[in-house]
């Protein structure tokens, strides 16, 4: 029976009396030799490793902490998991559970059980079953191809592993979601290639030309070409990785065709290059055990001369082939090496996703699982431990963020009293591995940093002083730099920093892997795909690492986050060995220690008071169902009614703190007992209404049953009413072709109740018809009003069109905007009221100015500028310009060409005047210009210096005028002039400009001599 009272010291560290730094390690020393290797920092789980199997999960357990709250039970890494897992359910929110620690601390066994536990707790239906065993299955694959052994950890991640598991309201999983991040070798390399060497039956091994013997791989030896041996559990995991690809739905080819990578890996490691001279003196290399070259081409189905000339020769601009050197080819085959792993890798993990992604379109709540690869001090350190602690500088700086730094401003935000509690920030650290400009990381990108010496050069330049960053001491190795981390100071040997930063793979090899018969390698290299045209460089691999890292950790502020701090008891990997210096290290760099103050002092749970009474606002009276007050004044009434001492609760601005996690558990247990309650109430109110329907069933029931034997006494009636239908029928019948046969008749005598001139298209004439038949009646009518107009229209000549073509053009300009246009409408438009065509005088005239053909002409009311008066003149308007003549004698005073107008303004009212506005630099001489051609400009009596202007003009006729003018215009330039209709606008008098402005004194219709024009320095005012 489990129980708190056997627990063995504090089993929650914020109990700790008197709390110090000695005696929390303390604490941890003694529950840890009694096996008790979980204690809480309030919510915050510590884990020790044990580096034993403990008798501490099960199904029955797991099943007890889902059920019973976590401080109701010993600390447990079930407590967290079921905490998340009931907060996902209850509450509906997206959860992670973060794990931190460095290498060797039992992270990936911690993921492992809480995996478990997830799959353990939820439902055996069919579906769930599949899907928890492809989750479970998918982590045993990832551990395989991307876990490997070093000298601190026998199963350290060599990636960063983020997942998701969606889960639907019954707390089932239906659907997962990996991401994972860059791969980073280890002492001994990835699991998978020990066991498929050791797990592997011979005739398999022989058709992937392997040998068991792991001796004969380079790539399975170390730095310092020592041998790393496979063991014998590496041959039972080699089943369950087989087992895993199964259970995922991998095909027995797609299996095969994995093995078959990691094979061609293996032996690509095995090639050895020799240098050679060429003819012309150049240095090149070739290949010394052909044999391996041969196996993998036939592994790839490629041709071998490819591959080889892929490995030592390199395409440079030009089309010009240069020979590769010994050293060059190897670094291109450690390239290609890494790139296929690594491709191999990110392929199988896209794969999975879209094996355990959930069947369904909704987005579902979910429940995420990080678990890093932890903090690395080796004896020598290069590019690969940089990213490592590089990711765990970040993922320290997320979790204080959230746990110090935002716990502590949110307090002090929100009014309450607090001391502020110290704690390390690694923010410097950060900055150093990524600023943008003088980071360790961004340096690598930098364009001139082609090798290891330059970056070595520009390390020196921009980290020289820097408080956790040492380059020039003389106790360094040449080429080292350290770093103070926030888990300790760890040299770094740049040796590689770039090669294996830009991993660079050339596109001869790209195209020659394109090309080959396997069917994985157009997937993992479509780079060389000869029609894409791309020539874009992949990602840095320090690029890479930080945008995918700062988008997990993105992802995961908007979460509900519980921590799983892993510690590490001893550097032997031995168990019940507690190293009190080891672990005391550990407690300083994650900063348990302010995490306890914090805890102690500070709050572990807040909600808005909205959300507050929302949640809870079923275990008081007053607030349920609904609060119609403040929410504070809500709440405050909410925690009065609880029987929890009010020390328990805290009012900030705008948040309710609780103090204690029981509180949290106590007010979740509250109210899962009212929901109970109200469910009790919904079943006994569904009960009622059950009974009820059912009653009403059976009362009727009983009346169809009363009523049959009532039948019999109504048939009379029934064939009363029987024969008024049919009565009625007959009725509708008649009415109906009665009707029919009014149309007809209307139809067929509808041409003889015509008019005679309805053929005209103003007839508005139209016989009436009955209501019946009104929508037949208004159709026709519009149908027969077209044909008339089709009919009216096919009689029009030339003339006719074109001054109907005048008449829509005018309708155009003046509906609407001109008060006199109705009068115009049945007007037509005669253009020559003056009979100007027939003048001999004007015949011989217009030959000289090309202006035979007269659109209109008429004598007219020219308004005097300076005094308003209405002088007569002739007004001609023909194809290429308007003239003004004089009335009697003909005599030309101006011609304005047609392209000189630009615009021609009125006003709105009744009057008469218009303004035709010219272009101010279109005036000349009439005798110089009659001589030219008809672009020349206007034709004057006065010097070639002076400047008319605008001509303004009262005339009955102004809409055939302005619509005439306006035509011409448009023929002339190809662009409509613009008619401009307001009750003020400017007029251009050659000097000077005169705002016109037009009055309306109430006369009812203007007649001649009606308006009065009077002139006042610059304006014009025009009284109608």
């Amino acid at each position: 029976m489990l129980s708190l009272e056997q627990e063995t010291g504090a089993w929650d560290s914020v109990l700790l009396e008197p709390f110090t730094e000695d005696s929390f390690v303390t604490n941890l020393q003694q529950r840890f030799k009694r096996d008790h290797i979980y204690t809480y920092i309030g919510n915050i789980l510590i884990s020790i490793n044990p580096y034993k199997k403990l008798a501490l999960y099960s199904a029955d357990l797991a099943e007890t902490y889902v059920k019973r709250g976590p401080f109701q039970l010993p600390p447990h890494i079930y407590a967290i998991a079921a905490t998340a897992y009931r907060w996902v359910n209850e509450r509906n929110e997206d959860q992670c559970i973060i794990i931190t620690g460095e290498s060797g601390s039992g992270k990936t066994e911690t993921a492992r059980i809480v995996l478990q536990f997830l799959v353990l707790v939820s439902s055996d239906n069919k579906e769930a079953k599949i899907m928890k065993d492809r989750l479970v299955q998918a982590n045993t694959l990832l551990e395989a191809f991307g876990n490997a052994r070093t000298m601190r950890n026998d199963n350290a991640s060599r990636f960063g592993k983020f997942l998701d598991i969606e889960f639907d309201y019954k707390g089932d999983p239906v659907g997962g979601h990996s991401r994972t991040t860059n791969l980073a070798l280890g002492d001994r390399n990835f699991h998978i290639f020990y066991q498929l060497l050791s797990g592997a039956d011979i005739h398999f091994l022989k058709n992937l030309k392997l040998q068991r013997n792991v001796e004969h791989y380079n790539l399975l030896l170390t730095e310092d070409n020592q041998t790393t041996q496979a063991e014998e559990e590496d041959k039972k995991l080699f089943l369950y990785t087989r087992t895993a690809l199964e259970v995922l739905g991998f095909c027995v080819d797609e299996v095969i065709n994995i093995f078959r990578v990691v094979a061609i890996i293996l032996k690509l490691g095995n090639l050895q290059f020799v240098p050679c001279n060429n003819i012309d003196g150049t240095e090149g290399c070739a290949i010394k055990n052909d044999y391996e070259l041969y196996e993998i081409c036939e592994l790839l189905g490629v041709e071998h001369k490819w591959l080889q000339k892929a490995l030592t020769c390199r395409h440079m601009e030009g089309g010009v082939v240069s020979d590769l050197n010994a050293g060059d080819a190897s670094r291109t085959r450690d390239v290609l090496c890494r790139t296929l792993y690594s491709r191999l890798f990110t392929w199988l993990v896209n794969k999975i996703n879209i094996i355990i992604k959930a069947r369904h379109f909704c987005k579902r709540k979910v429940i995420g699982v990080l678990d890093f690869y932890g903090f690395e001090t080796l004896d020598k350190n290069g590019f690969e431990q940089l990213m490592i602690n590089y990711c765990n500088e970040k993922l320290q700086q997320f979790v204080v963020t959230l746990t110090l730094k935002n716990e502590q401003e949110e307090l002090i935000k929100e009014g309450l009293e607090w001391s502020r509690i110290e704690y390390f920030n690694n923010n410097q650290i950060c900055q150093l591995l990524e600023h943008e400009k003088h980071g360790l990381l961004p340096l690598l990108n930098e364009p001139h940093v082609q090798c290891d010496s330059v970056y070595w050069s520009r390390v020196e330049q921009c980290c020289s002083g820097h408080t956790h960053c040492l380059t020039t001491d003389t106790n360094l190795p040449p080429f080292c730099f350290q770093i103070r981390h926030y888990a300790g100071t760890v040299v770094y040997n740049i040796h590689g920093f770039v090669d294996k930063n830009k991993n660079f793979l050339p596109k001869e090899i790209s195209r020659a892997m394109y090309n080959c018969d396997h069917p994985l390698m157009p997937i993992l290299f479509p780079e060389g795909n000869p029609k894409r045209c791309s020539i874009k460089q992949p990602l840095p691999i320090a690029t890479q690492l930080h945008v995918a890292l700062t988008s997990l950790l993105n992802s995961l502020s908007n979460r509900q986050i519980h921590y799983i701090r892993c510690l590490k008891p001893n550097e032997m990997k031995q168990p019940r060995i507690f190293e009190m210096a080891l672990v005391q290290h550990q407690v300083r760099y994650l900063g348990l220690v302010p995490t306890v103050q914090v805890w102690r002092s500070g709050y572990c749970y807040r909600l808005p008071f909205a959300q507050f009474l929302c949640r809870y606002k079923m275990l008081c009276v007053h607030t349920w169902p609904r609060w119609r007050g403040s929410p504070v004044e809500g709440v405050s009434l909410l925690i009065r009614s609880l029987p929890i001492p009010s020390a328990e609760f805290t009012f900030g601005r705008t948040k309710l703190f609780v103090r204690s996690p029981r509180t949290v558990f106590e007010l979740e247990d509250f109210r899962h007992m009212r929901l109970h309650d109200l469910a009790l109430l919904i079943q006994k109110r569904w009960k009622g209404y059950s009974q009820r329907n059912k009653y009403q069933k059976m009362r009727n029931s009983q009346i169809i049953i009363s009523s049959a034997w009532r039948s019999w006494r109504a048939k009379e009636e029934y064939r009363i009413l029987k024969h008024r239908k049919q009565t009625e029928w007959a009725a509708r019948v008649i009415q109906r072709h009665y009707i029919q046969w009014k149309r007809r008749h209307f139809l067929l005598k509808l041409p003889t109740l015509l008019s005679h001139d309805i053929n005209s298209p103003m007839c508005m004439d139209w016989p009436q018809c009955h209501s019946q038949l009104a929508e037949t009646n208004a159709l026709l009518r519009k149908i027969h009003h077209k044909w008339r107009c089709y009919k009216y229209r096919l009689k029009f000549d030339q003339t006719a069109r074109n001054r109907m073509r005048e008449k829509v053009t005018a309708s155009f300009i003046f509906r609407d905007r001109k008060s006199s246009y109705p009068r115009s409408v049945s007007h037509p438009f005669l253009g020559d009221y003056v009979r100007l065509r027939q003048n001999v005088q004007w015949k011989k005239m217009c030959l000289e100015t090309n202006d035979q053909y007269v659109v209109f002409a008429d004598i007219i009311n020219k308004i005097a500028r300076s005094s308003g008066k209405f002088v007569p003149i002739l007004l001609v308007v023909s194809t290429h310009s308007m003239l003004i003549l004089d009335q009697r004698t003909l005599q030309i005073k101006y011609r304005v060409p047609a392209t000189e107008i630009y615009r021609i303004s009125l006003s709105p009212l009744l009057d008469d005047v218009a303004v035709v506005h010219i272009k101010a630099s279109s005036f000349g001489n009439p005798e110089t210009s009659s001589t030219t051609s008809d672009a020349t400009g206007c034709l004057f009596q006065s010097d070639l210096s002076k400047k008319k202007g605008d001509f303004v003009f009262q005339t009955c006729h102004l809409i055939e005028v302005v619509t005439k003018l306006f035509l011409v215009v448009q023929n002339a330039t190809g662009k409509a002039p613009e008619v401009n209709i307001t009750t003020e606008f400017e007029a251009n008098f050659g000097s000077q400009t005169v705002t016109f402005t037009f009055k309306c004194l109430g006369l009812p219709e203007v007649q001649p001599g009606q308006i009065r024009v009077i002139r006042k320095g610059n304006k014009m005012e025009v009284l109608v």
